[in-house]
C-alpha cells in the first residue's frame, strides 16, 4: 500500500466510526506517522503545540482500535493497515461491509497469523515491519517521583528520536536519579518504536544469555507470521536493522570488576567490549539505553558530536528540587536549607535517608544540623559502602587524601605530596570522576562533606 491508499482507508474507518472524514490535522497525524516523524516534527509542520498533536494522535489510535479490535499505537498504525489490506482479500471473508470500493470482514480484522502483503506497488518506507508493538517492561520498575530533570530528559529525547543515537550511556553515583529518568523516558517514547524491552543486569547475564533474550524477544513478529516454520533465527544486528527497537540495559556496572579502575570488564564478559562497539558503529535504527555507576571504558565522558554515541552523567538537583524532596518527605520546616542540600549533593535518595532519620528523631537532630554536622543513617552508610567495595586501591588511597583537605586542591599540589605517582594519580582522578565521587571545579578537586564524613570515619 501506498501512502495515499493508507489515508483513503483509515478516512473510511473514522467516517465508519464518526460519521465524520478526517480533518486536516487528523490528517497530518497520520501522514507524518507512515513518513515516519515524530510528533515534534508533525507539530512544527502544522504550527502546533506537540502536546495538541499527542491528543490528536491518542484520540485517533482510540477511533482506529474500536473499529478494528485490536490495539493501534503510532509504531504499528502502519502494519496494522498492511494486515488490513490482507484481511481485505482474505479467502475467509464471511461478513462483508462495504469500505469505499473495497469490501472487507469484520471478522477478519484481527489477523494474527496472515503474512505481510506481497504488493508490487509503491511501498511507504521499510516494507518488513512487525505486526504489533511488542514490549517487555517486566524488569522495569514503577515510576518514582521526577524532580526537575526536564533539560536532561529532553536532551536524552532529542539524542534518541532527533539525532537517532544508537549508544547513550546514562551515569552517576548511586541515589542521584538515573533509573527513575529512564523509567519517565520509556514511558514517554515507548510508543515511537516497534519493540522496547528493559533488561536489569543484576543476575550478569554473559554476552550469548543476553543475546539469546533479546533475539527471542525481536523475534516474536516472525514467529506470529509463520508459526508452522522452524526457520533459522537472524543475528542480533539483522533484528536491530530490520526493525526500531530500544533497548535499555540497567545496573550495568554489574558487568565490571570490583577493586579496579572505573569500567574493567569482569574475566569471562569482555566480549561485551566488541558488542558495545558494534551496536556504536554498525548502521541500524536503534538505541541502546545503558545505565550504571559505571560506564564502560571505552564509552568516553565526552564524545563527538559526529558519532552516534552519547553519555550523560548525572549531577546533584538544585536547592529547589532539593526542598521538594524534604518536604515530600515531612520536613516542612528546616533551617540552612541550602547547606543541607548542597552537603548531600543534593542527591534525591540521600536526601530523602536524612530527612527520614530527622523525622523519626524529630527535634534534637534538626538542632544539630546548626553546627553543620553531617548525618550519616545506616542506609546512607550501606550505599556509600557498596561504592565503596567497588574501588581500587590507588582510589582509596586517594580519597583519603582528599578527605583529610579541608580546601579544594589541584593537582599540582597533590603532586607535590608525593604520596601516589603521577600515572597512578591522574588515572585514580579520571576514574574517581567517572563514579562522581569528586568534584572538579576549575581543576581544584574536592569531596562533598558526606563523602568526607564517611571515608575520614568508616572507609579502611
Amino acid at each position: 500500500m501506498n501512502l495515499e491508499e493508507v489515508l483513503k482507508l483509515a478516512d473510511e474507518i473514522v467516517c465508519t466510526q464518526t460519521g465524520q472524514h478526517l480533518d486536516d490535522l487528523q490528517e497530518a497525524v497520520l501522514r507524518g506517522t507512515l513518513q515516519r516523524e515524530t510528533y515534534k516534527q508533525i507539530a512544527k509542520k502544522f504550527d502546533c503545540s506537540e502536546s495538541r498533536i499527542r491528543e490528536v494522535g491518542s484520540e485517533i489510535w482510540r477511533i482506529l482500535s474500536e473499529e478494528l479490535g485490536e490495539e493501534i499505537h503510532k509504531s504499528n498504525f502502519r502494519a496494522s493497515m498492511q494486515r488490513l489490506q490482507v484481511s481485505i482479500f482474505s479467502s475467509v471473508v464471511q461478513d462483508h461491509v462495504q469500505v469505499g470500493s473495497l469490501n472487507f470482514c469484520r471478522e477478519a480484522r484481527h489477523p494474527q497469523n496472515i503474512p505481510n502483503s506481497n504488493s508490487h506497488n509503491q511501498e511507504i518506507s521499510n516494507p518488513e515491519q512487525p505486526q504489533s508493538l511488542y514490549q517487555d517492561l517486566s524488569e522495569m520498575p514503577e515510576l518514582g517521583a521526577l524532580y526537575n530533570r526536564i533539560s536532561e530528559l529532553e536532551t536524552i529525547t532529542t539524542w534518541i528520536l532527533q539525532q537517532h543515537c544508537r549508544l547513550i550511556a546514562l551515569t552517576g553515583i548511586s541515589g542521584i536519579g538515573k533509573t527513575t529518568l529512564a523509567v519517565q523516558l520509556v514511558q514517554q517514547i515507548k510508543d515511537e518504536f516497534e519493540y522496547v524491552i528493559w533488561c536489569s543486569l543484576d543476575t550478569s547475564p554473559t554476552l550469548a544469555e543476553f543475546q539469546d533474550k533479546l533475539i527471542q524477544f525481536l523475534s516474536q513478529s516472525e514467529k506470529l507470521n509463520s508459526p508452522q516454520t522452524t526457520s533459522q533465527t537472524l543475528p542480533l544486528i539483522k533484528y536491530l536493522q530490520n526493525y526500531r527497537c530500544l533497548v535499555v540495559l540497567d545496573d550495568i556496572h554489574n558487568l565490571f570488576s570490583s577493586g579496579e579502575l572505573a569500567g574493567k570488564y569482569r574475566p569471562g564478559y569482555e566480549n561485551y567490549r566488541s558488542f558495545f562497539k558494534q551496536i556504536e558503529k554498525l548502521s541500524h535504527q536503534s538505541c541502546f539505553l545503558i545505565i550504571g555507576w559505571e560506564q564502560p571504558r571505552d564509552v568516553h565522558k565526552i564524545p563527538s558530536n559526529n558519532t552516534p554515541l552519547r553519555t550523560l552523567q548525572l549531577t546533584g538537583l538544585d536547592t529547589e528540587a532539593g526542598r521538594e524532596i524534604l518536604r515530600d518527605n515531612g520536613l516542612t520546616e528546616v533551617e540552612n536549607w541550602d547547606t543541607l542540600i548542597h552537603g548531600y549533593q543534593g542527591n534525591p535518595l540521600w536526601l530523602k535517608t536524612v530527612a527520614i532519620q530527622i523525622q523519626e528523631l524529630g527535634g534534637c537532630v534538626t538542632n544539630l544540623l546548626s553546627d553543620n554536622t553531617v548525618l550519616l543513617p545506616e542506609y546512607l552508610k550501606d550505599i556509600l559502602q557498596q561504592q565503596s567495595d567497588r574501588l581500587s586501591a590507588i582510589e582509596k588511597q586517594l580519597l583519603t587524601v582528599l578527605a583529610k583537605e579541608s580546601d579544594s586542591i589541584n593537582l599540582a599540589k597533590l603532586l607535590e605530596k608525593g604520596m601516589i605517582p603521577p600515572s597512578d594519580l591522574l588515572n585514580a582522578l579520571q576514574s574517581l570522576s567517572r563514579r562522581c565521587l569528586i568534584e572538579n571545579q576549575a581543576n581544584f578537586y574536592t569531596l562533598s562533606p558526606v563523602l568526607k564524613q564517611y571515608i575520614n570515619n568508616y572507609q579502611h
